[in-house]
């Protein structure tokens, strides 16, 4: 990122901080971070390190407990409920390892979903669904329920859905980690490919084979940023 990057993301001094039993846990320790528009990120880290929660905060999945958190200069903290909703909705597109799709519904019913919560009319959801599928090579499985094609093409569609609401910023949580290397490497050029159209990227992972493919890397550990490095352009 340089100065003339518009930041995408900006955390000041947060902290989370979870109650377990009669004692707390500090899983982010005072994190300072700021990502431009249109980089592609990775964060790692052991287990335990605090990733997943700097995900989940990044997501607006959980809140900080102490700091703030800007996303695409909306101050996240200052937002209620209904209004993180709406943000999740229209700006952040998320990739689970577990995939994350509904078994009973076809691939396409499964990409129309985010689209009817936000209220889009039948025939424009088939047709984004139907586009979505075909971004990431999967229209023609479109009837198809997940338990009826491969790892890879779950995950395919996965990536489908998190864009279906054509977001600016994708976070995917171990994207490659149910698959064999294979459709990982298949899947990591496809996020690759989604940064390369402009989108902002961040992947969270424990796999230094994976972590060390984005020119910017974040290392946490023991919920504070041990270093973050960056490619020279």
């Amino acid at each position: 990122m340089n100065d003339s990057t518009p930041v995408a993301i900006r955390l000041s001094e947060v902290h989370k901080r979870y109650a377990i039993g009669s004692g707390e846990v500090h899983a982010l320790r005072g994190l300072d971070l700021e990502i431009g528009r249109g980089e592609y990120v990775s964060v790692m880290g052991p287990s335990g390190s605090g990733k997943s929660t700097l995900l989940e905060i990044l997501g607006c999945l959980s809140r900080p407990s102490a700091g703030r958190y800007w996303l695409n200069g909306v101050a996240v903290d200052e937002v209620d409920a209904d209004g993180l909703a709406k943000l999740r909705g229209e700006a952040i597109g998320f990739v689970f390892q577990a995939f994350n799709l509904l078994p009973r519904m076809t691939l396409l019913e499964n990409l129309g979903l985010p689209l009817l919560y936000r209220g889009v009319p039948r025939p424009l959801r088939h047709e984004r669904a139907l586009a979505a599928l075909a971004r990431v090579s999967l229209e023609h499985r479109a009837a198809h329920r997940p338990g009826e094609v491969s790892g890879g093409e779950r995950q395919r569609a996965a990536i489908a859905r998190a864009l279906v609401n054509r977001p600016s910023l994708l976070l995917a949580d171990e994207p490659t980690g149910n698959l064999d290397s294979g459709h990982g490497r298949e899947i990591l050029a496809l996020l690759e490919g989604i940064h390369a159209d402009g989108a902002t990227v961040v992947i969270v992972t424990h796999d230094p084979n994976i972590g060390s493919r984005p020119p910017r890397r974040i290392a946490i550990r023991d919920g504070a940023i041990e270093s973050d490095l960056r490619e020279a352009s």
